[in-house]
């Protein structure tokens, strides 16, 4: 696993789809494409199958090393879709790779009909989730879970880091059945290692212990939280980092394990609109079992998001570790 130390994004066009990782901040490049890869040479029913971005999702090294495997479909999502299905009734698995607003908004009857309604076994891994790039409402994928939570069977991952998507890859080629995974492409912050993690679908895991506050969180808002709670810790603020990898189905017993615990701030952190998505999920889950604690929710607002530089969208939109501490220390006071 070799990294690299990431340079701090420029707010130039450039800083429209820049990495995700801060300053200074360890990154492995294409984890998703590697890990297809080394899957795929103990695992020759697994075909790869991208809508013309297969460079923009690290495909294109599954393409390299398997050519005669790897089908490049055009500009046309709900053709990739359907494609994928017939290829899983044949007995392949494919890995289907696209943005992921191509995939849930512009495909959605596609993968809800061809795929999941058949329950196959087609892996759909998309690009630039959530808030991840600054290019407007047309790439950015801030509906993508509630989409996708709404299909019946269907499995939804939303890794952390290179090696959340690393220990991922390996996991849903295993799991029997249609998944939606969001992917982190290009240099992808490395951040879980420091916690003896390892991913396993359906599982949430503990990230670190704390009294004040419980961040509950998925995705980039993972790594996000982590370094709320090291920051937050300067100010005697004790905040434990539950980190929720898989979507649907939802960890509930670990959730409400550690939400039951009294005293303690609970904050669903989440990259995506506050409809539909963790914290619902988290909130029904809570509200069901009759588990109440003071509970808040960092998310994208219900609304068209601006175009524009990441940090200055994360920033204005709540999500960046500044704006996440200095939301918490308000509900605390």
């Amino acid at each position: 696993m070799s990294t690299s130390t990431a340079k701090k994004p420029r707010l130039t066009t450039s800083a429209m789809i820049a990495s995700i990782a801060s300053e200074g901040q360890r990154t492995i490049a294409a984890p998703f494409g590697k890990a297809l890869v080394e899957l795929s040479e103990q695992r020759p029913e697994i075909v790869g199958l991208t809508a013309d971005l297969a460079k923009y999702t690290d495909l294109h090294l599954f393409g390299q090393a398997y050519p005669e495997r790897f089908f490049q479909m055009g500009m046309a999502e709900q053709l990739l879709m359907a494609a994928a299905g017939g290829m899983a009734k044949e007995g392949f698995m494919p890995f289907a790779t696209t943005y992921a607003v191509f995939a849930t908004r512009r495909a959605f009857d596609f993968v809800h009909q061809v795929i999941a309604e058949e329950n196959l076994n087609v892996k759909l891994c998309c690009a630039l989730p959530g808030l991840t790039t600054g290019y407007g409402p047309s790439h950015q994928a801030a509906e993508d879970l509630a989409l996708m939570r709404a299909i019946p069977g269907m499995t939804v991952i939303d890794p952390c880091d290179a090696l959340d998507i690393e220990q991922a890859v390996p996991a849903i080629a295993a799991h029997n059945g249609p998944v939606y995974m969001r992917l982190l492409r290009g240099n992808v912050p490395l951040v879980l290692d420091e916690y003896d993690y390892k991913f396993e679908l359906g599982k949430a895991k503990l990230l670190r212990g704390g009294n004040d506050v419980l961040l509950i969180a998925s995705g980039i808002m993972t790594m996000r939280s982590l370094e709320v709670a090291a920051a937050l810790a300067a100010d005697q603020v004790d905040v434990a980092v539950l980190h929720v990898p898989t979507i649907k189905p939802l960890d509930t017993a670990t959730i409400l394990a550690e939400a039951s615990r009294s005293g303690r701030l609970v904050v669903v952190a989440e990259n995506h609109t506050s409809v539909g998505g963790l914290g619902e999920a988290v909130a029904t889950a809570l509200l069901t079992a009759g588990v109440s604690p003071q509970f808040r929710q960092i998310a994208l607002p219900d609304a068209f998001l601006d175009a524009g530089a990441l940090p200055t969208l994360h920033d204005r939109y709540g999500i960046s570790t500044e704006a996440m501490a200095k939301t918490i220390k308000m509900w605390l006071a």
